[in-house]
């Protein structure tokens, strides 16, 4: 019974790492897109700038 219980804990641990993995790699994506986002307005206003000054 004591291995049973063992082998449900290692289980549960092993389940709640791939859990907690699997969130970070979203967070990960999330701030990729975000950042992408934020570099292709700076583009823009830097384009928007070099157009006016020329």
């Amino acid at each position: 019974m004591n291995m049973l219980n063992e082998e449900l804990g290692r289980a549960h641990s092993r389940a709640l790492l791939a859990d907690a993995a699997a969130h970070r790699r979203g967070r990960r994506l999330v701030l990729a897109r975000r950042l992408a986002r934020r570099a292709e307005r700076n583009e823009q206003r830097a384009r928007l700038h070099l157009a006016r000054l020329v």
